[in-house]
C-alpha cells in the first residue's frame, strides 16, 4: 500500500519569484501541490516499523510510482511517500530528524545529511542531464541561453534554494558567466519554482516560453522539445537513495532501496523514463553472498558480518580456511564454465595470497596488519630469546604449510631473510594447513615453539610467551577485494565498506589498523 503526504510550498508568496497569474494557472492545473492526495493519519494495523517513509525528489515521481506499484504487488510492502524539491526535503529531514529513506535528484545534498549525522547507506540510481526546453515548434525561436534575456521571453527555472535542478542550473550558468543576466531576466519576466515538474508544466501550459529542466522530465511531455545548449552539456546530477540513521527499521528501508536500485526491478522503470541508470544488482528478497576469508581474520570479521546480516536482511555464506586452500578453490571454480560458487568477497591473510588471484578481484584495499612472531609455552622453558635459538638440537618447531596457508609462506620468507631457512627447518615436526592450528600445539606442549600471528597470541596470552622476529618479512597485511564476477557488486561493496569501518573489531582482535581511505565504486 502507498500513501502520500501533501507538501505545499511557500515559494510562490515571495516577491519577485513568480507572478500571481502564473501561480493561479499552475494551481488550476493541479501541479502546485507536489504530492497529490493527503497524509493518512488513520494508518493500517501492523508494526510501525513495517511502513517505510520515503521522501522523494518531485521530478522522480513517474518512475518511482511505477516501481513502487510493482514492489507492493511483489512484497506487500507499505510505503509512505512525500514529494518535494531535494533541498526542501533534506532541510525538513535535518530539522525533524525523522524518516527512513530519501531519494535525491542530486547527490551533492548527501553532504548536508552527513554533517547532521543522518546519513547511513547510500545506493546510486542513475544520472540525469539538464536541458533547455521550449514548447513544441519553438514558437519564440529560442536558439540558446542568450535568448533567455530577450524582453519577449518568459523563462522559468528551478529555485536553487529548493530543487536540485535549480542548484545544477545555477552552477552551469555561473560556469558560462550567464547567471547574473539570466537570473535578472527570470525575476523580471518569469519565475523560480520549487520543483522540476512545476518548471516543466509552466512551459507546457504557456506560463513560460522556456525553462531548464531534466531531460527525462521534458521527454515525458509530448508538447515540449529540447533546444541544443552546449553550456548545459556538463550540467548533470547523480540520483541517489539514502538510508537515514533515523530509520525505524533499517532492514525494511534497505529492502526497498535494493528494490528501487535492482537492474531487473526499479531501474527498469528509471531506464524507461529516460534516465542513465547504473548497472545495478539483481533483485532478491533475501540475497546470499559468499565470503572467502583467511582464518586469521575470523575473530575480527565475525561480529561485523553478523551485524551486516541483521541490518541488510541477507545471508552471508562465509568460508574460513588457509589462504592457499581458498585460492586453490577459487582457481578451480574460475575454470568452470560459469564459475558458480565463486566468492563475492575475499579477505586474505596477506597480500601474497590476494595477488595469487588478483586478476579475479577489483578495488582491493588494505584493512589491517599483524606480525609473525615466535610463540613458546608460558615461562619459556627452552629459554628461547631469538630466532637463532630455534636451530638448537632437539627443539620441536611447528610452522604453517606454505601451499595451504599464508603464515607458511611468510615463515619461510622471514627465515630466508635471516639466512636461517636451512638450519631451522630440520627442527620442524609439524606443518598445519591453517594459522589457527599452530597456537594449540604450543599450549598443549606438543611443540616447544611455533611461528604464529601476533593477533592469535591474544587468545592465549596467559598460556604462552611471545618473541618478536623483527624483520619486514614478518609483517602480514590483510587486504580485501570484490570479485569481478559477483552478481551483487553494490551489496558486496556495502559489506566491504562495513569491514573498512570495523576498526574497533580488528583492534580488539589484536590487529593493527591500516585502512585510511574509502573504496571506489564498482
Amino acid at each position: 500500500m502507498i500513501w502520500y503526504r501533501d507538501t505545499k510550498t511557500t515559494a510562490g508568496r515571495r516577491r519577485g519569484i513568480i507572478s500571481r497569474s502564473a501561480l493561479l494557472l499552475l494551481a488550476g492545473a493541479g501541479v502546485l501541490a507536489v504530492a497529490v492526495g493527503m497524509l493518512l493519519t488513520d494508518r493500517p494495523a501492523g508494526p510501525a516499523a513495517e511502513v517505510v517513509e520515503l521522501a522523494c525528489a518531485a521530478g522522480l515521481r513517474p518512475p518511482v510510482e511505477e516501481a513502487l506499484a510493482a514492489y507492493r504487488r511483489e512484497t506487500d510492502g507499505r510505503v509512505l511517500l512525500q514529494y518535494g524539491g531535494s533541498n526542501t526535503l533534506v532541510s525538513q529531514i535535518v530539522i525533524a530528524k525523522t524518516g527512513d529513506l530519501v531519494l535525491l535528484a542530486d547527490d551533492s545534498y548527501l553532504a548536508t545529511l552527513a554533517e547532521a549525522g543522518l546519513l547511513a547507506e547510500t545506493l546510486p540510481v542513475a544520472e540525469q542531464q539538464a536541458v533547455l526546453c521550449v514548447a513544441k515548434g519553438n514558437p519564440k525561436g529560442i536558439g540558446g541561453l542568450a535568448d533567455l534575456t530577450r524582453a519577449d521571453v518568459r523563462t522559468m527555472l528551478g529555485s536553487p534554494e529548493q530543487a536540485a535542478i535549480g542548484k545544477v542550473t545555477r552552477a552551469a550558468l555561473e560556469r558560462a558567466t550567464r547567471w547574473a543576466e539570466i537570473e535578472q531576466a527570470v525575476r523580471e519576466r518569469g519565475g523560480f519554482l520549487p520543483t522540476v515538474p512545476e518548471v516543466v508544466s509552466a512551459v507546457k501550459l504557456g506560463a513560460a516560453d522556456a525553462a531548464i529542466a531534466w531531460r527525462a522530465n521534458v521527454a515525458a511531455e509530448a508538447g515540449l522539445e529540447v533546444v541544443p545548449c552546449p553550456e548545459l552539456d556538463g550540467a548533470r546530477a547523480r540520483v541517489v537513495i539514502a538510508v537515514l540513521t533515523s530509520a525505524r527499521s533499517p532492514t525494511a528501508a534497505l529492502r526497498l532501496a535494493r528494490y528501487l536500485t535492482a537492474r531487473d526491478r526499479g531501474l527498469e522503470a528509471f531506464a524507461a523514463a529516460g534516465y542513465d541508470v547504473i548497472d545495478g544488482d539483481p533483485w532478491a528478497v533475501r540475497p546470499e553472498l559468499t565470503f572467502y576469508c583467511g582464518a586469521v581474520n575470523r575473530r575480527a570479521v565475525e561480529p561485523i558480518l553478523a551485524d551486516f546480516e541483521r541490518r541488510e536482511g541477507l545471508k552471508i555464506n562465509t568460508v574460513y580456511n588457509g589462504c592457499g586452500i581458498l585460492t586453490g578453490q577459487m582457481k578451480a571454480i574460475a575454470d568452470w564454465q560459469r564459475g558458480r560458487g565463486f566468492p563475492d568477497l575475499y579477505m586474505a591473510c596477506d597480500r601474497y595470497y590476494l595477488d595469487e588471484v588478483g586478476g579475479l578481484f577489483q578495488d582491493a584495499t588494505d584493512i589491517s596488519e599483524t606480525e609473525v612472531v615466535i610463540a613458546v609455552p608460558k615461562g619459556n622453558p627452552k629459554g628461547i630469546t631469538s630466532i637463532t635459538d630455534l636451530a638448537a638440537p632437539g627443539l620441536r618447531l611447528a610452522v604453517g604449510q606454505p601451499k595451504q596457508c599464508t603464515i607458511g609462506v611468510l615463515t619461510r620468507q622471514l627465515l630466508r631473510a635471516k639466512g636461517m631457512l636451512e638450519t631451522i627447518m630440520p627442527n620442524v615436526v609439524a606443518e598445519t594447513c591453517s594459522s589457527s592450528l599452530l597456537l594449540p600445539m604450543v599450549t598443549t606442549g606438543s611443540v616447544d615453539a611455533a611461528f604464529v600471528y601476533e593477533s592469535d597470541i591474544k587468545l592465549a596470552d596467559r598460556e604462552v610467551d611471545m618473541i618478536r622476529v623483527a624483520v619486514p618479512e614478518a609483517i602480514a597485511v590483510q587486504p580485501i577485494g570484490i570479485a569481478r564476477r559477483s552478481e551483487f557488486k553494490w551489496l558486496t561493496r556495502r559489506l566491504m565498506d562495513a569491514v573498512t569501518r570495523g576498526r574497533g573489531s580488528f583492534e580488539a582482535a589484536g590487529f593493527r589498523w591500516r585502512h585510511a581511505a574509502s573504496t571506489a565504486a564498482p
